[in-house]
């Protein structure tokens, strides 16, 4: 993999990290179910909730830091 590309690869776990530490968690919606009758549609909407272990933060920024610093060693 170029230099370039991993540089960008490592910013983007560093920053995935340090947004699944700070945030936690994210929500989102998605349709269920649609039912037609006749002219009328129904959608029921879910809403999901997605829990980010503090350890898959913790493991993004430490492989992300561990990339950054190998092409910096490099190259």
């Amino acid at each position: 993999m170029a230099t370039n590309s991993m540089k960008t690869v490592a910013i983007v776990l560093i920053a995935a990290g340090a947004a699944g530490l700070a945030y936690g968690s994210f929500t989102y919606t998605r349709d269920s179910q649609t039912t037609k009758l006749g002219p009328i549609e129904l959608t029921v909407k879910d809403e999901k909730t997605v829990n980010i272990p503090v350890w898959a933060g913790i493991a993004a920024i430490a492989v992300g830091a561990g990339l950054m610093l190998s092409t910096t060693k490099k190259g």
